[in-house]
């Protein structure tokens, strides 16, 4: 081993043409000693030197270019893969037919053919061996008392292919295969012995096992959730090769190990997407996608660039998230042939002037609306922002789009929206009366809305807080033992909500069907257990997590619904209904709409929610107003006799140094503290300020400006 290490490190290390050189000096020399072995065999004590030296003369000039033509001198030899046999038997085949040719035509002894026989076995013996036995002798020499040892399930083409990379590479040593087939147990491949599901525990226990690697790329999620609910009691992680699709697409390995998908623990298979319904609203045509940098709006713009728009207008608030998923785009479509115009604009959808531009300067066709405040608990802390972008921004969206030549549009909706408790849910419930007022002023155009749960690894959802609180050690936070909530996968809800806008009509209400609902509390358990870790609770006080149990947020529900009434309909997709709902005509809209905005204008949270209880059928509020800026004011934090703050552009007075830009939602208040003299506000986009003040000068950075 001494010797070993440092000879290996330096043949590894050698320049390219050396190695090269060294590889056909040895080919050559073994080829003519091929050449004797073979004579020796054929005439044994009647040996012709004569004849063994032309053999393998004539066999290294064969078998030399073409091998380098087969690619054995530009291989790597540390991983030399299962091809590399074809490789070598087209080369060893070449010579002994060469080898044959010249005993043919030289009449040597014994028939041509028994020479190009023995010849052709032991060039292929040598070349076979030399190879495997270097690779053998230059793979990297960890020992196996050192290697984390794992087990794989799955004996099929997938697991074969993990275990002979993870042998390559040597970083972990495969120990065992699992397989539900029992025609498989008691078998090898790739060296491992193939054993039942039942013998998983007891190898654990021997061998020291820590991970289980899934190699099941191509089984449906409901034969994974039964794998995982097995693995799910043993203190060993859990982690999967990828998808099939992403294995076939040429998007991942199969030794690009990754965590178990947390769709996996649903169980929840998906319906293959209906190819026309996904083409019909985007192929060929300008799509805009408000929202684009949020969760559910990036991968609608994924999904449409796939298939085929002419041009995709991404559309958002937010400077930074626009300019990650225009990159991301960018770089998705110059690795395909994809020919797409991506046009990246900032705007708010509450500012109409700007969204009617952008709808008639792009001649945009079909609209998805994602954008929206979706998170329960900060929405009832900026309840006034709420219901303007929400309510008030869908309600622009509509307008300018009725006023041009959309053809299509889609708003991405959600099961809050049914018997709301909270503002995010029923400003999302106004919006859907906006799209069904709307559709009566604009019958040339189709709007509908689709209603669904919660979409996993979105921004807001329980898994990436859950994930992030394991690998912190815990503890993990659930509100409540109780909760439970409707999931799908975030690429099956961009697909969906794409099928379902090509089926509208005008005015429809699409339901999705999210399967069975999901108890938190179990999810987090599995999220523990699948990481290889124990949940720590009175039956095990020794255990790694703790899972705390929190109490409710405000305005957040034990439960959804995804419904209001009985009165649903199939459609051509198993997994899209159509639901009939009442609605308002588009007058009392108008008028809705005009209420809200005085509301919002004189910053009256009183009056928004009230507003709203009468317009949203169902809509039953258990808190009280939580908005941060009105119960700031409520509780007097901004003394009357401070004044009201003056909206004009900071000045450099005073010691005032540059100022970065500001978000459009806040002003900067810059004071005085003892003589309380508003200095000034600005609002544009950032996420912070610097302004350095006098000792005793006070900054205020407040989301509304009523008081100072």
């Amino acid at each position: 081993m001494k010797i070993r290490r440092p000879l290996r490190k330096y043949l590894v290390e050698l320049p390219r043409p050396v190695k090269q050189a060294l590889m056909v000096t040895m080919d050559a020399s073994a080829y003519m000693l091929c050449a004797f072995c073979a004579a020796w065999l054929l005439f044994g004590s009647q040996l012709s030197l004569s004849s063994g030296f032309s053999v393998g003369l004539v066999a290294i000039a064969v078998a030399m270019p073409l091998g380098w033509q087969q690619g054995l001198y530009q291989l790597i030899v540390r991983y030399v893969g299962t091809d590399f046999f074809f490789r070598a038997n087209v080369t060893a085949a070449g010579a002994a037919v060469a080898v044959a040719g010249l005993t043919y035509l030289a009449e040597m002894q014994s028939a041509p053919f028994r020479w190009a026989a023995v010849f052709w076995a032991l060039s292929l013996i040598y070349i076979c061996s030399s190879r495997y036995v270097l690779s053998a002798f230059l793979a990297p020499g960890r020992s196996r008392r050192h290697r984390e040892r794992v087990i794989i399930y799955g004996a099929g083409a997938g697991g074969a292919q993990l275990a002979a990379d993870l042998h390559a590479t040597g970083a972990v040593l495969p120990v065992a295969m699992v397989d539900d087939d029992v025609s498989l147990h008691g078998r090898t491949v790739k060296g491992l012995q193939v054993v039942p599901p039942s013998a998983i525990e007891h190898i654990i226990r021997e061998q020291g096992v820590t991970r289980v690697l899934l190699a099941m790329p191509s089984a449906s999620r409901r034969r994974r959730r039964i794998v995982l609910e097995q693995l799910a009691s043993l203190t060993v992680r859990v982690q999967t090769i990828p998808d099939i699709r992403d294995l076939v697409s040429g998007q991942a390995r199969v030794d690009d190990i990754r965590e178990v998908a947390v769709g996996d623990l649903l169980g929840r298979s998906a319906v293959p997407p209906d190819p026309r319904l996904l083409h019909a609203c985007i192929e060929g045509k300008s799509v805009m996608v408000t929202g684009a940098g949020g969760s559910i709006g990036s991968e609608l713009c994924r999904e449409i660039v796939k298939l085929g728009a002419r041009k995709l207008v991404l559309f958002d608030i937010c400077e930074a998230t626009l300019y990650l998923i225009e990159k991301e785009l960018q770089r998705f479509m110059e690795s395909k042939p994809i020919d797409c115009e991506i046009v990246a604009l900032l705007g708010s959808v509450c500012d109409l002037d700007r969204v009617a531009d952008v709808i008639q300067a792009f001649k945009v066709q079909t609209i998805y609306h994602a954008a929206a405040y979706k998170h329960v608990p900060v929405v009832e802390q900026n309840l006034l922002e709420g219901v303007r972008n929400n309510a008030l921004g869908t309600f622009q969206m509509a307008q300018a789009a009725g006023n041009s030549s959309v053809e299509t549009f889609v708003l991405v909706s959600t099961d809050k929206a049914v018997s709301p408790t909270s503002i995010m849910g029923a400003t999302k419930r106004v919006s859907e009366l906006v799209l069904q007022a709307v559709q009566q002023e604009s019958p040339s155009m189709r709007f509908c809305m689709v209603r669904f749960g919660n979409v996993l690894e979105s921004s807001g959802s329980v898994v990436p807080l859950f994930r992030e609180q394991i690998r912190y050690g815990g503890p993990v936070t659930v509100t409540h033992r109780d909760i439970i909530r409707y999931f799908m996968t975030i690429q099956e809800a961009a697909e969906l909500v794409i099928e379902a806008g090509s089926m509208a009509t005008g005015g429809d209400v699409f339901v999705l069907d999210m399967g069975k609902p999901v108890r938190i509390q179990d999810l987090a358990r599995r999220m523990i257990n699948l990481a290889g870790l124990t949940v720590r609770d009175d039956a095990n006080p020794e255990g790694d997590i703790e899972i705390v149990y929190t109490g409710l947020r405000p305005a957040e529900k034990l439960y959804e619904e995804l419904l209001i009434g009985n009165d649903v309909s199939g459609t051509d997709h198993p997994r899209i209904m159509r639901a009939i709902e009442s609605f308002i005509p588009y007058s009392e809209l108008q008028t809705l709409m005009q209420q809200l905005s005085a509301a919002l204008d004189s910053q009256d949270c009183d009056r928004v929610r009230e507003i709203l209880i009468n317009a949203v059928s169902g809509y039953n509020p258990t808190n009280g107003i939580d908005d941060l800026a009105w119960t700031a004011k409520k509780r007097g934090r901004y003394p009357a006799d401070r004044g009201q703050c003056s909206r004009h552009s900071i000045t450099p007075s005073r010691s005032l140094s540059a100022l970065p830009t500001l978000s459009s939602n806040f002003h900067a208040l810059a004071a005085a503290g003892r003589f309380g003299q508003a200095i000034g506000s600005i609002g544009s986009d950032i996420s912070g300020i610097a302004v350095f003040l006098p000792p005793g000068d006070v900054v205020f950075l407040q989301q509304s400006c009523p008081y100072k």
